[in-house]
Formats: C-alpha cells, sequence, structure tokens
C-alpha cells in the first residue's frame, strides 16, 4: 500500500479520534450547521467517518463568528456559496459530546454552485432531496430541524 493510500484510508479513522479527545478533555464546542434550501429541496452531506445524512457544517475557528462557520463549513464541504442573507434559527445543547457541545443553525436563504462537489475525505457525496422525502439514513436532529423551520416552531433545546 502506497503512503499515500494509508494516509487517505486513516484520514476516517484520524477525525473520530480528534473527535473523541475533544469530548473527553476539550472545553465547551461550538459548531455550525446550515440548512441551504432551494425551493422545496435541502442540501445534504454524508460523511466518511459518521453514518447518516446531516446538514452541512462543523466546528467554528478561534476568530471566526457562528455565521462565517457556517458559511465556509457549506462551502468547503459542498462546493456552495451562500450568496444572501443568513438567517439565525437556533442554538442547541448538544449533549453526545460530553456534555460540552453547542451547534448553531442558519438558514442560508440563497446558494450558488462555485465548483463542481467531488468526494474527499471527509465528505462522501452531497445531495439536494425533497422535505417531504428525504433519504434513508437523514439523522433525528437533521429532520427535528427542518420540522421546526417549516412548520414554524420554536427551537428545542437540544440537539
Amino acid at each position: 500500500m502506497s503512503r499515500a493510500s494509508l494516509i487517505d484510508a486513516l484520514q476516517p479513522l484520524a477525525g473520530q479520534v480528534r473527535s473523541l479527545a475533544t469530548r473527553l478533555w476539550g472545553g465547551t464546542t461550538l459548531g455550525v450547521r446550515a440548512m441551504a434550501i432551494d425551493e422545496e429541496r435541502v442540501l445534504l452531506v454524508r460523511h466518511t467517518y459518521v453514518s447518516g445524512w446531516h446538514m452541512p457544517g462543523g466546528g467554528v475557528h478561534a476568530g471566526e463568528t457562528a455565521e462565517a462557520a457556517a458559511r465556509r463549513e457549506l462551502f468547503e464541504e459542498t462546493g456552495y456559496e451562500a450568496t444572501g442573507p443568513a438567517r439565525f434559527l437556533g442554538l442547541y445543547f448538544n449533549p453526545a459530546m460530553a456534555g460540552r457541545d453547542h451547534v448553531a443553525v442558519y438558514h442560508m436563504s440563497a446558494c450558488v454552485m462555485r465548483h463542481a462537489f467531488r468526494a474527499n475525505r471527509e465528505i462522501a457525496e452531497i445531495g439536494f432531496f425533497p422535505t417531504d422525502r428525504l433519504p434513508e439514513g437523514t439523522t433525528p436532529a437533521t429532520r427535528q430541524r427542518l420540522t421546526e423551520f417549516f412548520e414554524g416552531l420554536p427551537p428545542a433545546d437540544h440537539w
């Protein structure tokens, strides 16, 4: 096996180890999710290191606002750039991440594809899905955030 092949093979494991270390020894963490909706379709991603379909997102970097992180993660994971205003939808406590994690969700009102998506070490695939026909494996939290948005419900406290 070549060095590059070995690195590619170990990349998902490295992500899981980093996530576990943060959960066990890190301080409070802040993540973001971008709810990008095109008419009645939502943009979702499937990661290489965790099962299910999720809204694009990730961690907020030092010196970065949550909204800027949501825009960055949307672009990095999918190739779509948020071109319109972002609307803050809610801040959720995620107890699954060692009781320290919070997730901010933003609705991106307009997005434009800036480069074609290619599967990589982090994201296996992306897709726009009708909100009434989400793919099998869409996470319960993703489904709940979409229900809150489309039914005008207040955000829940927990992810």
